[in-house]
């Protein structure tokens, strides 16, 4: 338990506190939450407040945890770590057999508590629907028998058009890759391109007996998702079903097109899968680039994250620099309809991997930015402020700002820029 956090006896009278306190002995135990640093003074501070403790306000958490006083109320240092404990939390949970414990542990979308669900019938519940309703976006018009073949990975049309329009213009011998992309073309290992895509599944109209939408539930990322809220909250989900089907973003295409023509100089040939399927056996086996969304990062959003001085925000249309708190939101869902110029954000790094793995992640807030990121990186000479960290053994991180109107990506400012150091794992 971290200094200074003072433990409520008074929780365990008011019934589950002892499984409670248990359940925060096991994952202290199981190391879920590190042995140090500030995620898991995170944790502690919440666990410490008990069972049944009301949420904490955010100037309580930053100047308790991150001994940040005098805050506005809106402290984005907070908000990045109680998104990442509850990320942390929930892929626990996921990759763990329910049997081996009584309940789990959570953290309710817009609440700073820790909260104790017991299990029913060996399967964990899913959170109180008291919980703010998450968005889902809506496509019309799709019918029950939407064949299943239109499943079959777009990632294989989007990267044989991307290498198609490379082989047809009949290029001249490619120049110099620049510091990004060398080590992965000097490396023995070949290098699989993993895409960020998103699960979606249908709604059935018993009226017509057909599916009348295509889903994207932000709370709903796999079938098993889905068939766990169908018995959790039926009311909700009964009328879903599962088509096993997954999209990925406009972008992606932009992105595979700037990025194959380098990396098709490997003398290995590249693979392609989606962010979905990611696995350690993948990054064990391969050089990995990521080319997405950053909502769409998947196990690699938590393995980047691990020495990152930036963190996701909780809307993923958010990221900020954690060193001075400043946050970078993306304009791009609310002009992109009109004329009007915005500005969204990408984010690139470069790291290795304990277990011998390159990594290179180009990722957007959105569409925009992803578009001219990966624009930016194909080029032979990077700007100078990326040309002075790329390519450096510890790896780099940069934010770029990228100006768009109507998702075409105008120019580009580098915002942040720096090398990766030895940040403890959280």
């Amino acid at each position: 338990m971290a200094p200074g956090f003072e433990h409520r006896d008074k929780d365990d009278e008011a019934g589950g506190g002892s499984a409670f306190a248990a359940e925060v002995e096991r994952l202290r135990e199981k190391n879920v939450v590190g042995r140090s640093g500030r995620l898991r003074e995170l944790f502690d501070f919440l666990a410490a407040r008990g069972a049944n403790a009301e949420s904490a306000s955010q100037a309580e958490i930053a100047e308790t945890v991150f001994g940040h006083v005098d805050t506005d109320g809106d402290d984005a240092t907070v908000r990045v770590y109680i998104h990442r404990l509850r990320k942390r939390l929930d892929d626990h949970y996921a990759s763990h057999d329910a049997a081996a414990r009584a309940g789990r542990l959570l953290v309710p979308s817009g609440v700073y508590a820790l909260q104790f669900i017991a299990d029913r019938d060996g399967a964990a519940k899913a959170e109180p629907t008291s919980a703010p309703e998450r968005e889902r976006e809506t496509e019309p018009g799709r019918s029950r028998n939407f064949p299943r073949w239109l499943a079959i990975p777009m990632v294989l049309a989007l990267l044989a058009m991307a290498m198609a329009g490379w082989w047809l213009r009949g290029d001249p011998a490619p120049e110099r890759a620049n510091a990004i992309w060398q080590p992965l073309l000097a490396s023995d290992r070949p290098v699989m391109l993993v895409l960020g895509d998103y699960y979606i599944y249908g709604e059935f109209d018993q009226r017509f007996s057909q599916i009348d939408r295509l889903v994207r539930d932000f709370s709903v990322n796999s079938a098993a998702d889905l068939a766990r809220l169908k018995e959790s909250e039926p009311d909700r989900y009964a009328r879903s079903e599962d088509m096993g089907l997954n999209y990925l973003p406009v972008s992606s295409a932009y992105g595979l097109s700037a990025v194959m023509p380098i990396l098709a100089r490997h003398a290995k040939p590249v693979s392609v899968m989606p962010a979905s399927q990611l696995t350690s056996e993948t990054l064990r086996d391969y050089n990995i680039v990521f080319i997405g969304l950053l909502s769409g990062m998947g196990m690699l959003e938590s393995i980047g994250s691990a020495g990152s001085n930036f963190a996701v925000g909780e809307t993923y249309d958010e990221i900020v620099d954690i060193d001075d708190g400043k946050s970078f939101h993306s304009e791009e869902a609310l002009s992109l309809a009109s004329n009007r110029y915005y500005k969204d954000y990408g984010y690139v790094s470069q790291f290795n991997e304990p277990g011998g793995a390159k990594v290179v992640v180009l990722a957007g807030l959105r569409d925009t930015g992803l578009r001219g990121l990966a624009a930016l990186l194909a080029v032979p000479n990077l700007p100078d402020r990326l040309a002075a960290v790329a390519g450096r053994d510890k790896g780099f991180e940069a934010v770029v700002e990228i100006t768009g109107q109507q998702g075409t990506d105008l120019s580009h400012r580098i915002l942040r820029a720096r090398p990766l150091g030895d940040r403890a794992r959280d």
